[in-house]
C-alpha cells in the first residue's frame, strides 16, 4: 500500500493514468528513492525525513500565498464553503475519526520511528509531530477547496498547479515529490528492519538481506499499479484492515488472553476484505453517499473487535473459577 500509493501520486504528475509517461515517472521516482535508502538505510531515512519536513513546510507556505491571493473573498470563503452532510464529506471524516486508534500502530512512517528511541524521546516526538502533522495536513487541504472553487476536474494538486502557472507548477511538485519520498524511504527502511532485526533470524549478512528485502518490497509494491487501483482505498481499506489492534494497543495494561489478540486483528482484516469486495450488507449502513460502508464497517467492527478482546477473558476466568 504504502509504496503504490505515494508512487501513484507522483505519476499522475507527468502523464494521464496507464500512459507511458505515467509508469516511466513511477518506475524512475521508486528507483531513485530505493537508491538512497540502499546505501543510508534507516539513518538515510531519518535525515531525509528531516529535510524533507522542513522543505514540504517552506513550500507549502509559499503556495498558500499563491492560492490565497486568487478567491474574492480569502480564507473566510474556504472555511465558510460546502455543506456538513454525511454524504458530501463526513461519512469519510468520521470514518477517519474511527481509525485513528488502530492506523497510527500499523503505519511504518509513524511506529518505526517508536521503536528506536527511548519511551521519553518517543513521547515528546508524537507530542511535537501530531500538532505539526495536523496543521501541515490541513493547510494543504485549501489545495481541494480551491480546486472545488475553481470548479477544477480531476487530483486537485495537479490540476490547481496547472491553474496557477508553471512556478505554481514546480511548488506543487516538490511538494508531493518530497511527501511520496519521506513515506517510501521510510516503508523500505521499516521492512528492511522488520526482517533482519525485529524477526530475528539471525542472517549471516544481515546488511546484504535487509537491501535484497528492499528491493522485492519496491517490486511487488508496483505491481498493483498496474491494477488501477484507486489511491485514498490504500488508506481506507487498510486502515480497516487494522482496527483489530485498537483493543490490543488502548488495553495493553488490562489483563488478556492469547485469544485477545488473534480474535480482533484477524476480524479486522476478515472486514477489510468484505469492504474490499464490497460485500458490505445494505441493512448495516445508515447513511448515504459514498464513503457510507466505510464508515458503517468501521463502526460495528470496532465494537466487534473491543467485544472480541475482551470475550475470552471473560469466558477462561469463568471457566477457572
Amino acid at each position: 500500500n504504502e509504496v503504490w500509493s505515494n508512487t501513484m501520486v507522483i505519476g499522475s504528475y507527468f502523464g494521464p493514468l496507464a500512459s507511458t509517461p505515467y509508469y516511466i515517472a513511477i518506475a524512475v521516482f521508486t528507483v531513485l528513492t530505493l537508491l538512497y535508502t540502499l546505501k543510508g538505510g534507516l539513518r538515510s531515512s531519518l535525515l531525509t525525513d528531516t529535510i524533507q519536513m522542513v522543505f514540504f513546510g517552506m513550500l507549502l507556505f509559499i503556495l498558500l500565498l499563491y492560492i490565497f491571493p486568487l478567491s474574492s473573498n480569502g480564507i473566510i470563503s474556504y472555511v465558510t464553503s460546502g455543506s456538513w452532510q454525511m454524504s458530501t464529506g463526513l461519512n469519510l471524516a468520521l470514518a477517519a475519526f474511527l481509525q485513528i486508534f488502530s492506523y497510527p500502530f500499523h503505519d511504518p512512517v509513524m511506529t518505526d520511528r517508536g521503536f528506536i528511541a527511548d519511551s521519553r524521546t518517543t513521547l515528546k516526538s508524537y507530542l511535537f509531530a501530531a500538532p505539526i502533522g495536523f496543521l501541515l495536513i490541513l493547510s494543504f487541504s485549501f489545495v481541494g477547496i480551491f480546486a472545488r472553487f475553481n470548479g477544477l476536474v480531476g487530483q486537485a494538486p495537479v490540476e490547481v498547479g496547472k491553474l496557477i502557472g508553471v512556478t505554481g507548477m514546480l511548488l506543487m511538485n516538490f511538494i508531493m515529490v518530497t511527501s511520496a519520498a519521506s513515506t517510501l524511504d521510510s516503508t523500505f527502511s521499516s521492512f528492511s528492519k522488520l526482517t533482519v532485526l525485529d524477526l530475528q533470524f539471525n542472517f549471516s549478512h544481515p546488511v546484504k538481506t535487509g537491501r535484497f528485502v528492499m528491493i522485492i518490497l519496491a517490486i511487488a509494491g508496483t505491481l498493483p499499479i498496474f491494477l488501477k487501483p484507486e489511491i485514498l482505498s490504500a488508506t481506507t481499506i487498510s486502515g480497516t484492515m487494522v482496527m483489530g489492534l485498537a483493543p490490543v494497543f488502548l488495553l495493553w495494561n488490562r489483563r488478556s488472553h492469547r485469544l485477545s489478540f488473534h480474535l480482533p486483528v484477524f476480524f479486522g482484516i476478515l472486514l477489510g476484505i468484505v469492504l474490499a469486495a464490497d460485500l458490505v450488507p445494505e441493512i448495516l449502513i445508515f447513511t448515504e453517499g459514498k464513503y457510507a460502508a466505510l464508515l458503517w464497517v468501521n463502526l460495528w467492527g470496532l465494537f466487534a473487535c473491543f467485544l472480541l478482546h475482551r470475550l475470552p477473558v471473560i469466558l477462561y476466568s469463568r471457566g477457572s473459577s
